[in-house]
């Protein structure tokens, strides 16, 4: 367990096993993250990558071994049983979140867990009870949204909390992506219910619920919502899916979750906030762009220049006021002082490793790491709220406190 003293060779001291269930996209991305960063930053525990879990067990030890995974397993509930392993990663399909977790937990481990933290409100909360049990235990969960940790926007946190926009009136977030505009795409897991919960709600707009109530510091009390399903038919698939791509077949199948996401609502202080998720926006890749707006001044993202934030003082003089870029690489920026001089930028991949070190210092100091699993439930709560609110044609809801 977390602790015990062992050396593979290279840096001797107190080590933390991590297992992880899931090996594609999210998995290479966690496993990058895993693998790096007690090369970067100074940690109390370093991590090692004991095992990874997948059903097929010719990919799943190509992936250990293409990953740097000491060992491989195809029953998460043997990976879960490992002696070597003290932290559980999921990063499977929503439909499985509730079961790992909580038999990790029950089992002694610490867990991250991928978002959406469940498929539904009553998992979550469940997931929640589970490691309000583990925290007397001293055991840490935590879910990973990983935008929190882009530099910039740990930044912007920073700001709105010392106050330098003033009280908040909006928030606008838009997340757009493309890759199901072909309607010949086939039907990925991504695509039904049974296993992603919903469809761009709770892969893209789980991220910026999560992103508008981390900056604001307070929560979403109501929204007003449409969802719409495009392409109701699709390919069945016909092989193995490789990140954000797939072959399809003959065959066709319903698509049974949203293809995008419209909504409104309101934060507890009463600024108004503003999504939209979709994943057919032709010609956007990884569009996450937000803004919002004080009574003293403005913040603006874009994710495809995620190393800049363009940040609006309303106390300056207004023959030379307007939005200054601010480039995010100085060594007193958030996570910065591990990595490259100034203007030396990072990327994506980044999160993943901002992500580990974060997890890493809790379990060490024993604090609950943030996003916390009841961090995850209120962002499942709005998304409940979301689909409430567009069966009933965008009346408004109330999210559930």
């Amino acid at each position: 367990m977390a602790g015990k003293e062992q050396t593979d060779g290279r840096v001797p001291g107190r080590t933390l096993g991590i297992g992880m269930v899931g090996y594609a996209f999210m998995g290479a991305a966690h496993s990058q993250g895993w693998r790096t960063v007690g090369r970067v930053f100074d940690l109390p525990l370093r991590p090692v990558l004991a095992a990874v879990c997948g059903r097929d067990a010719t990919a799943v030890r190509a992936a250990a071994d293409r990953h740097g995974w000491a060992a491989a397993e195809t029953d998460w509930r043997d990976l879960v049983a490992r002696d070597d392993v003290d932290v559980v990663d999921i990063c499977t399909p929503g439909d499985s979140h509730a079961e790992i977790a909580i038999a990790a937990l029950e089992a002694g481990k610490h867990v991250l867990c991928e978002k959406p933290l469940a498929n539904t409100v009553a998992e979550a909360e469940a997931m929640v009870t589970a490691a309000g049990r583990a925290r007397t235990r001293g055991q840490a969960a935590m879910v990973g949204f990983n935008y929190r940790r882009v530099p910039a926007m740990t930044y912007a946190r920073e700001l709105v909390a010392d106050g330098r926009l003033g009280g908040l009136r909006h928030v606008r977030v838009t997340y757009l992506q493309d890759w199901l505009v072909d309607p010949e795409f086939p039907l990925t897991w991504r695509l039904e219910r049974k296993h992603a919960g919903s469809g761009a709600l709770g892969d893209l707009g789980a991220h910026i619920v999560d992103l508008a109530q981390y900056l604001a510091g307070e929560p979403i009390v109501g929204v007003s919502a449409l969802t719409e399903t495009f392409v109701r038919e699709r390919p069945l698939l016909a092989g193995a899916s490789a990140g954000l791509s797939a072959p399809g077949g003959a065959e066709r199948g319903t698509v049974t979750v949203d293809d995008a996401a419209l909504f409104t609502g309101r934060l507890a202080s009463g600024a108004l906030v503003s999504f939209e998720a979709s994943r057919m926006a032709a010609g956007r890749k990884n569009a996450l762009r937000l803004e919002i707006n004080g009574e003293r001044g403005s913040l603006a993202f874009d994710l495809e220049r995620l190393n800049e934030l363009s940040f609006y003082d309303g106390g300056d003089p207004a023959r030379s006021a307007g939005f200054r870029r601010v480039l995010v690489t100085e060594p007193d920026h958030p996570y910065l002082e591990a990595w490259w001089p100034p203007g030396h930028a990072l990327g994506y991949e980044h999160t993943f490793v901002h992500q580990a070190r974060d997890l890493v210092h809790a379990i060490a100091s024993g604090t609950e790491p943030a996003p916390s699993f009841a961090d995850g439930l209120r962002v499942q709560r709005v998304l409940a709220a979301v689909e409430e609110s567009a069966e009933k044609n965008a009346v408004y809801t109330p999210v559930s406190p």
